[in-house]
């Protein structure tokens, strides 16, 4: 039975965490009633949630008691991607997933030939990296590399700090000066938002540096239209101005780092006016922001994952980020530059995934961001079974026309453990219906706050839902997997995550965490990291300059890498494609969750491309019109919102919509490459060149309709 908060006659009160791909993890406070739950709320106590939930998750009792559930195991009966099903059991489904299994992992080609794919769509240690990685990793299946969202980011952030250790969101509230750079903060972090609006009060100046003016960029004294990708360039431009005019901390940068001589050397090839013509901007813009940065403190930078979805994403993130260096941001509480705080938690990653039940010869690892093409390979070792839970890649993965094709092979045995009918479901043999965050245990950590938070479940499972876990320990032992780790119950689980003898987690139990709910990380109130230095590097000190990237091949200075695709670096494609195109989160989606609930499609109206009006008049496009985008990859077709939110030569496609709800039956990915970056081989979707055109349609239909339709 759940941990309760409060009990009545009537109600009961659970506590919960919201399990999505957000930075701000929240708490919350569940109402049962009768064993259903009538209502989500954010809990009023936790320091970050402060009682309110985003317009994604405020309804979420009503995702979980969705008549649209996937409400059995289901067989296909159809073609691949028909979406034809018939019922069957759960001892059968998991009976013919462990042969099929069993079968390929016997063959001469072995268990490589079968691939897990997952990411973030139910976030936890439990339901999302323990028994997972322990089953597939004894199975000796093909590794995944999990690449699709912030390994670029991760892999620069690490080069120059040495891990996902930033300011402390609690204290942005405080900063005089914020730059939201490449973060649409009201979208995708409201929860730091409140804090923004605290330091607003108080006089801060708040700037959003972003190609596309959105909801955040409204709300701030200015916004600095860059065109996409090139924002290592802008920031070496404001170190170039701020070394010229001697306005850098000359002592934090002598005790506390490596490699200012050579980074100074670096900004000097980027002059305010060169860089005004790599970033579309005004020379006096970056002249004016590099004296502001320089001079006001407490200075901080919140940087988000936009920015290193292009081929220079990962130089982009080390570059922005020495930048707090450079002026002594560090030495506040309220100053520096904040990615991602997960790497402020200290997590017994060993027990959770246990490594050691790989096989001597350890796996291939395949890039899920390559999805397209590891399942149209036909070489020695083709990926022949694809398990996929917590993601839906047939909408969310690049270059969609591959991944299609791939999901369309007969040969490949594929099982979706799933909430709802995604796009993905419709080309599996097996879906399997699984727990919404109501309906089973977990703790989570988070990267947008330093608050480890329970999740008790709410209410039973609904229907023949089944968790994460439950299924991997049923197929373990199915498979005749032996090892004690993989009965290990969800508490046991949550426990062995936090079973280290580490400082951040003094006094933090599982039983403490179920009796407050959360619990912050054992660090001082006024947590300012690196005021002192003492970076996670290999030299303790900010590396400016970094020999592991020179022994690596790499550019051993932060430089600029310009997008793959651009007029810059690609002239003869740009001719043909002229149009940047930008696919970032819309408000009432987060990636393809929530985007088949009705609520959240109304919020959303239809898929749809912002096009600046003198690009829209250059192709004869009104507002509204129904357009074709596309490129040598694809194509797909979306209502025009002719506006000044995208800047010339830029349009913006906010995503993900499900295919099956999209015109077409395609969405934006059609038009995005399986490219990777210049470290972590992250994904690339903001680096694709597109053209637009009339369609030969009047109207976009409804989603709405086409979801009534398809029931």
């Amino acid at each position: 039975m759940s941990q309760e908060l409060r009990s009545t006659k009537n109600e009961t009160i659970v506590r919960a965490a919201c399990p999505h791909d957000c930075p701000d993890t929240c708490a919350m406070l569940v109402t049962v009633e009768g064993g259903r739950a009538t209502s989500v709320a954010g809990d009023p106590e936790h320091p970050v949630t402060r009682g309110f939930l985003c317009t994604k998750v405020s309804k979420y009792e009503q995702r979980t008691h969705s008549s649209d559930r996937i409400k059995t195991p289901l067989r296909r009966i159809g073609k691949k991607g028909e979406g034809s099903f018939e019922r069957m059991g759960w001892d059968e489904a998991l009976d013919e997933i462990a042969d099929r299994f069993r079968q390929l992992a016997d063959s001469p080609e072995g268990a490589e030939t079968i691939l897990p794919y997952s990411y973030c769509g139910t976030m936890g240690f439990v339901q999302s990296e323990s028994m997972d990685r322990r089953f597939f990793h004894r199975l000796g299946a093909s590794l995944l590399d999990r690449t699709i969202c912030a390994s670029a980011g991760t892999e620069g952030y690490k080069a120059i700090i040495g891990a996902s250790i930033g300011t402390d969101p609690e204290r942005f509230h405080e900063a005089r000066l914020i730059l939201l750079w490449g973060t649409n903060t009201i979208t995708s972090n409201v929860h730091l938002w409140s804090q923004i609006l605290e330091a607003k009060k108080k006089g801060a100046r708040i700037i959003a540096i972003d190609p596309r003016r959105t909801r955040t960029a409204d709300q701030c004294e200015e916004h600095i239209a860059i065109l996409p990708g090139t924002d290592a360039a802008l920031a070496l431009s404001m170190m170039h101005v701020i070394f010229r005019e001697n306005l850098e901390d000359k002592d934090y940068l002598e005790r506390h780092t490596i490699g200012a001589e050579e980074l100074r050397e670096r900004a000097c090839e980027y002059s305010p006016e060169r860089v005004a013509e790599i970033c579309g901007l005004e020379a006096d813009a970056i002249i004016r922001l590099a004296r502001l940065y320089a001079t006001v403190r407490p200075a901080v930078i919140r940087i988000n994952y936009g920015m290193q979805r292009h081929a220079g994403g990962a130089m982009a993130v080390r570059t922005v980020s020495c930048l707090p260096a450079v002026v002594g941001a560090w030495r506040d509480a309220a100053g520096g530059i904040l990615l991602s705080t997960s790497g402020t938690f200290p997590v017994n990653r060993t027990a959770l995934e246990r490594p050691d039940l790989l096989p001597a010869k350890r796996p291939r690892n395949v890039n899920m961001s390559r999805l397209g093409d590891a399942l149209n390979v036909t070489n020695d070792l083709p990926v022949r079974a694809l398990y996929v839970y917590n993601s839906n890649p047939a909408a969310v993965a690049p270059e969609q026309r591959k991944v299609l094709d791939g999901l369309r092979r007969e040969d490949l045995f594929t099982v979706v453990h799933e909430q709802f009918m995604t796009d993905t479901c419709d080309y599996a043999d097996i879906v399997l219906p699984a727990t919404t965050q109501l309906e089973h245990f977990d703790l989570h950590k988070a990267y947008g706050h330093l608050y480890l938070v329970i999740n008790e479940r709410a209410i039973e499972p609904l229907h023949e839902a089944k968790s994460n876990s439950d299924v991997f320990r049923h197929l373990a032992a199915r498979m005749n997997f032996t090892e004690e780790c993989f009965g290990d119950s969800d508490e046991e689980i949550a426990r062995q995550a936090i079973s280290l003898d580490h400082p951040s987690l003094q006094g933090i139990t599982l039983e403490a965490l179920r009796e407050r709910g959360w619990m912050r990380l054992n660090l001082p109130e006024e947590y300012a990291p690196f005021a002192e230095g003492n970076f996670p590097t290999p030299s303790g000190k900010c590396e400016l300059f970094s020999a592991k990237l020179e022994s690596q091949g790499l550019p051993p200075v932060p430089d600029f890498v310009p997008p793959r695709e651009s007029k810059m670096s690609a002239p003869q494609l740009a001719a043909k494609y002229p149009l940047a195109l930008i696919s970032p989160a819309a408000h009432a989606f987060l990636n393809s969750s929530f985007a088949n609930l009705p609520k959240h499609l109304r919020q959303e109206a239809r898929p749809f491309i912002e096009i600046n009006p003198a690009d829209a008049e250059a192709r004869g496009i009104r507002d509204g019109d129904t357009v074709c985008v596309y490129n040598e990859r694809g194509a797909c077709e979306l209502a025009a919102v002719v506006t000044t939110r995208a800047r010339p030569g830029v349009v913006v496609s906010p995503s993900v919509w499900w295919n099956k709800l999209s015109p077409g039956g395609v969405n934006i990915n059609q038009l995005t490459s399986q490219e990777l970056t210049d470290m972590g081989g992250g994904a690339t979707f903001y680096d694709a060149l597109v053209e637009i055109k009339l369609a030969r349609h009047a109207a976009t239909p409804n989603p709405l309709s086409l979801q009534e339709q398809r029931r």
